[in-house]
């Protein structure tokens, strides 16, 4: 009997009971019969009565127990049974509850030990992945560890916190000279070697360049041992992970170290040798020409003549060699690039965080750039503000900077007694102390580190005291990224046969798409016509491997074409006349190109322009690319068949990738890269899952839009 009929019964008896008592109610008081038939009706109730009283007690005790069974059944069963999933879920994994009750019920646990198995078996799996990917992770790590352990360079990872999450044995001897407390150690605080100003103004350059740019920034910083050693830091950020187009941020950085006073050292040694080999060859020098005149009576005067004429020569060759030799001298410190505007930005904050005065920003010109050892500079701002507030009780300073000639003058100007030169060469001879930080460099360290000087004043316009840091203008500075412009993509262009080149190799037509790897390329050339004449200017790849852009393995190269570039291409990729004179011919790029992208498949964006260019310089260079070729442009047609427009711009638009870069040849390999590991899942949908059957898609639609 199913539930169903059970609970028809349940209700038809509860009814019955219900309405027994009323309808024989009814019947005795109201039935319209005459007296002697009512009389005998009355009888015979009267003796049934018993009869039904007994029944109606039978059936109310049968329906009672009825529901009580249904109670126990569904009621209390379903929650004993809910307790025991419970148990199933939770505390025990392998706990089953045993089928009982009604087939309803036992149903109902059969198929709740179905899913318990089914969930069971996915934790198991996922347990296996999660297994997997730690065995990975953890042989990645040791290989990492390898890595690092045999480097030459003394190597530190650190958390955004600096805590040391790795290091190799050549760090930790070089920071036993730099230890200012504890020794490092894997979870120590890297405060215990470096000074925490040096980690937050190098961690804030690397934010700033980050955000600037979006490409992989680097900082540098010196510092010095305790013994006086200068060290030289290069800090790379180790980005964190991120969802979405949320800003990219520092989750960690990467320290290498480098002890650059051997080099200063025999630096100082040549720098010795040097200055008397001049010394000496001016007395040798002077020295003869007082010979030539003890005997200039006796020698012919044409001799004596040609003589003194080689000796002056050699002079003027020995003097503009000091020269030189003195220019290049200010150019061996590690000097970064940095925009003035960030400069002035970085003294303000460290003069009032570490001085406690107020700062106002004067007029500083817009896109001056500096070569400049950041962090020493602002510490020479700031200990000379500190002196001003000691010495003259100034409690407002002001900055300003502005390029003069191939210099650039850092002023800091104040309302007061000017301070004497004699005064300033004393502040100059002395260490920095400032606020706790102290630094062995003297302010004339700093200046002769930049290759410029320090000077005191009036400024006459303004009627107010200054101190004048003159640094060298950064003239040979690129900008971080081209400003995007808005322009056209080039034409697509079908006259090389991408799908049937001679040599070509196909071994790895069967290998599957996410197996592979590949090289992400461009070209930006100096017009659209490479039959008529037209050459590459510049070259940009990435390898992609494990389904990973690895942006470190990557080509970014200039190219010298040979020929005037087209006025009209320039603002587009940015690339310029004097950009590209003195790079490298297209016969010594190639072949680095080449090896770069041996053993992989191309990927490009209307690859067949680009494989026309290269196909042209086959004859002349001697290199032949036969390795399999993939664009993103038909691959987006096979994709998106009915969409308006492949360009690259919309593709990306629409797999929710950011352009960066857009327009030169590396910032287009990246987008290309990114694009077409965005399409190997889109393209397993479809079933194309093997390198053969993504040509053949793609030849489909390249035949089909070539025949319209």
């Amino acid at each position: 009997m199913n539930a169903r009929v059970r609970f028809v019964i349940a209700v038809a008896v509860l009814g019955l009971l219900m309405t027994a008592p009323f309808l024989l109610t009814v019947g005795v008081l109201y039935a319209d019969l005459p007296e002697a038939e009512r009389v005998a009706f009355r009888a015979t109730m009267e003796r049934w009565l018993p009869i039904g009283a007994m029944l109606t007690v039978v059936a109310f005790v049968f329906g009672l127990q009825l529901l009580r069974s249904l109670f126990q059944q569904y009621v209390r069963g379903l929650l004993a049974v809910a307790e025991k999933l419970r148990l199933m879920h939770g505390a025990n994994r392998n706990f089953r509850v045993e089928a009982e009750g009604p087939p309803e019920v036992r149903q109902l646990i059969e198929a709740a030990n179905v899913l318990a198995q089914q969930r069971d078996d996915l934790l198991a799996d996922v347990d296996t992945r999660i297994a997997l990917a730690k065995a990975a992770v953890e042989e990645e790590k040791n290989r990492l560890a390898a890595l690092v352990a045999d480097l030459p360079q003394p190597v530190i990872v650190c958390n955004l916190d600096g805590r040391i999450l790795l290091y190799n044995n050549r760090a930790r001897l070089q920071t036993r000279a730099l230890s200012r407390g504890a020794p490092i150690g894997l979870g120590r605080s890297i405060d215990g070697v470096f000074d925490r100003a040096l980690i937050a103004h190098a961690l804030e350059t690397l934010q700033l360049r980050l955000d600037r740019s979006g490409g992989q920034p680097l900082a540098h910083f010196v510092t010095t041992t305790q013994a006086g050693q200068l060290i030289r830091v290069q800090m790379t950020p180790v980005l964190a992970a991120q969802e979405g187009d949320a800003a990219r941020t520092i989750g960690g950085y990467v320290l290498t170290l480098e002890n650059i006073s051997r080099y200063l050292e025999h630096d100082a040694q040549c720098d010795l040798m040097m200055q008397q080999l001049a010394e000496d060859s001016r007395a040798a020098m002077a020295g003869v020409r007082g010979g030539l005149r003890d005997i200039s009576t006796v020698a012919p005067a044409a001799q004596i003549n040609a003589i003194e004429a080689a000796l002056e020569q050699l002079s003027g060759k020995l003097n503009a060699a000091s020269n030189q030799y003195a220019e290049s001298m200010k150019a061996r410190w590690p000097l970064e690039e940095m925009l003035a505007t960030d400069l002035i930005a970085a003294a303000q904050r460290r003069i009032e965080a570490r001085v406690g005065i107020q700062v106002r920003v004067e007029a500083v010109e817009e896109d001056l750039w500096v070569k400049v050892d950041s962090f020493s500079l602002t510490q020479a701002v700031a200990f000379l503000a500190a002196k001003l507030e000691e010495n003259y009780d100034t409690r407002l300073v002001r900055l300003r900077a502005g390029s003069a000639g191939t210099m650039v003058h850092l002023d800091i100007l104040w309302s007061g007694t000017a301070v004497s030169t004699e005064t300033l060469i004393n502040w100059q001879l002395d260490p920095m102390h400032l606020a706790g930080e102290s630094s062995p460099l003297t302010l004339r360290d700093v200046t002769d580190r930049h290759g410029g000087q320090l000077t005191c004043g009036r400024d006459k316009a303004a009627q107010m005291s200054l101190f004048r840091i003159e640094l060298p203008v950064a003239l040979t500075h690129e900008p971080d990224h081209l400003p995007l412009q808005q322009v056209e993509s080039r034409p697509e262009f079908y006259d090389f046969d991408l799908f049937h080149r001679a040599h070509e190799d196909h071994a790895l037509d069967d290998s599957s798409l996410t197996e592979l790897a590949y090289t992400a390329f461009d070209t930006e050339t100096t017009g659209l016509e490479p039959s008529n004449g037209d050459e590459i200017i510049q070259i940009g790849a990435v390898r992609i491997v494990n389904g990973r852009i690895l942006r470190h393995e990557c080509i970014d190269q200039l190219v010298d074409p040979r020929r005037p570039l087209n006025p009209a291409s320039i603002p587009i990729h940015g690339i310029t006349e004097d950009m590209v004179a003195g790079q490298p011919p297209i016969g010594e790029v190639l072949p680095q190109f080449h090896a770069f992208a041996e053993d992989t498949v191309l990927v490009a964006h209307n690859a067949a322009f680009d494989m026309r260019f290269l196909q042209l310089k086959e004859a002349a260079t001697g290199i032949r690319f036969t390795q399999p070729v993939l664009d993103t442009l038909l691959l987006s047609a096979v994709i998106h068949p009915n969409q308006e427009t492949h360009k690259l711009e919309a593709i990306a638009e629409r797999l929710g990738i950011p352009i960066i870069g857009r327009h030169n040849a590396l910032g287009d390999a990246f987008v290309t890269g990114e694009v077409f590991l965005k399409m190997i899942p889109l393209l397993a949908d479809q079933g194309i899952h093997t390198l053969r059957q993504a040509r053949e898609a793609a030849e489909k639609t390249f035949l089909a839009r070539v025949k319209y």
